[in-house]
């Protein structure tokens, strides 16, 4: 149909000047949305390198596995310790400031690291402070971003905009480990640490031009233990929340168990080594990126029913191991477990952005990281003398069982079954205008 021009005449628009119109992005992928997310893949791109060099770095030097676990449970309890702090900040403050001081914390604690390496032979309480640092400024990034994302989009696009974060962030993991093991093979572990420095640094610097002037201004509080307890109130009121945080400290730390230590184990003595091991975890990173690529598409009306549902095949990579299976069914086993956990992963996002107020975000935030890590190095710390009482095989089905059983338990709770999808949001409220709008494209909903 010809549409008529500025002067009157009915000359037809060309397919060509329509495209020019159209915007490159999609409406919902804003300014603060794609900062944050091209922030985001240049971390991920180095920290998940980092970790790979960080574990060289103290092979290297002398180290054994126990000094590996020493360095890495000096970054987990720094994260445990601040978490509940670093969300109190972050919805005191503007939360970009924290994220940039957090980055600045994380690239001087890796420029230093790589230095101690590069210079010659590190001490391992040089590395555990470093790390430790490193850890210190995680507590405070973490409930920060995820306010600051859940902020950056509106309701009506909330799912799909948090899917192509995750697949953005997951593809970065999978790549950074690739390219981050290859690079400790050739170059050393010194430069890749010195590599993670610079993308926290350039990540840093994307994150000081978020604009935080939609963010309504924070009340005067009553201090910091204050913000602490009215977080607690939001967090310990809604059934729904403190549930399935429940669940996944559980859930969390045996699987953390199984991969860290079960994992390499059977791969050693069933599988061929490393290397099949290491080509399952790439699986696994896979499914991640093709679940949040599905989630792009499908938008469940039940969100928390279908993504409890999706959390029992987190059981299968711990059975797998006990069976044992053949690498090949291994590999199909964890790409099906990443595919399913991201589905879970995007639905949590999308109802914690609809149900939570925007001023106690952060806060609600931590108390779900602090959930989600604070038994991982215990139940890693235990996984040894449960092998050495129970054996391998029993530990592994133990962990198994204990995914089902915390999933099963969270079903029986009614608000995770019935909280549904809502279409619009009440603006600065978390709340709804009209409900169950949105059809759901599968059949989990």
């Amino acid at each position: 149909m010809a549409r008529r021009g500025p002067g009157g005449d009915s000359r037809p628009v060309t397919s060509a000047a329509a495209s020019r119109r159209r915007p490159r992005t999609p409406l919902w992928a804003g300014r603060n949305y794609s900062l944050l997310t091209a922030a985001a893949v240049v971390t991920n791109l180095g920290s998940h390198g980092a970790l790979i060099a960080a574990a060289f770095a103290v092979l290297d030097a002398g180290g054994d596995g126990g000094d590996v676990g020493l360095v890495a449970a000096a970054r987990t309890l720094p994260l445990v310790l601040f978490l509940l702090i670093g969300g109190a900040v972050a919805d005191r403050l503007p939360r970009h400031r924290v994220m940039v001081a957090a980055n600045a914390l994380n690239c001087l604690s890796q420029a230093a690291f790589a230095a101690l390496v590069l210079a010659g032979e590190p001490h391992l309480w040089q590395m555990m402070l470093l790390t430790a640092l490193g850890g210190t400024g995680q507590a405070f990034f973490s409930p920060a971003a995820e306010g600051m994302l859940m902020s950056s989009v509106d309701g009506e696009q909330a799912a799909r905009a948090f899917a192509v974060f995750r697949m953005a962030m997951q593809g970065a993991a999978l790549g950074g480990a690739a390219v981050g093991g290859a690079m400790v093979a050739a170059i050393g572990p010194g430069w890749v640490l010195a590599a993670d420095a610079a993308a926290f640094a350039l990540a840093g610097a994307l994150r000081a031009f978020l604009d935080v002037s939609h963010i309504p201004p924070r009340a005067p509080g009553g201090g910091m233990l204050a913000d602490l307890r009215d977080g607690w109130r939001e967090f310990a009121g809604r059934p729904w929340l403190w549930s399935i945080v429940v669940q996944f400290s559980i859930a969390n730390a045996v699987v953390g168990a199984a991969d860290a230590v079960y994992g390499p184990l059977v791969a050693r003595d069933h599988l061929g080594g490393a290397g099949p091991w290491g080509l399952a975890l790439g699986f696994f990173g896979a499914g991640t990126v093709a679940g949040a690529l599905l989630m792009t598409r499908w938008k469940p009306r039940r969100l928390l029913l279908a993504g409890t549902l999706c959390v029992f095949p987190l059981a299968l990579p711990s059975a797998a191991l006990a069976v044992p299976v053949p690498v090949g069914v291994l590999c199909t086993v964890m790409f099906v477990t990443g595919v399913t956990l991201e589905v879970f992963g995007v639905s949590w996002m999308t109802a914690l952005h609809q149900e939570i107020p925007e001023d106690k975000l952060s806060r609600v935030s931590a108390y779900d990281w602090f959930g989600s890590v604070a038994l991982v190095p215990l139940a890693t710390a235990l996984a040894g003398p449960s092998e050495s009482a129970f054996g391998r095989t029993a530990s592994l089905w133990g962990c198994a069982t204990l995914v089902v059983v915390m999933t099963a338990a969270v079903l029986c709770v009614p608000d995770v079954r019935n909280l549904r999808r809502r279409s619009r949001q009440v603006a600065q409220g978390g709340g709804s205008e009209s409900a169950d709008a949105e059809r759901p494209v599968g059949g989990l909903g």
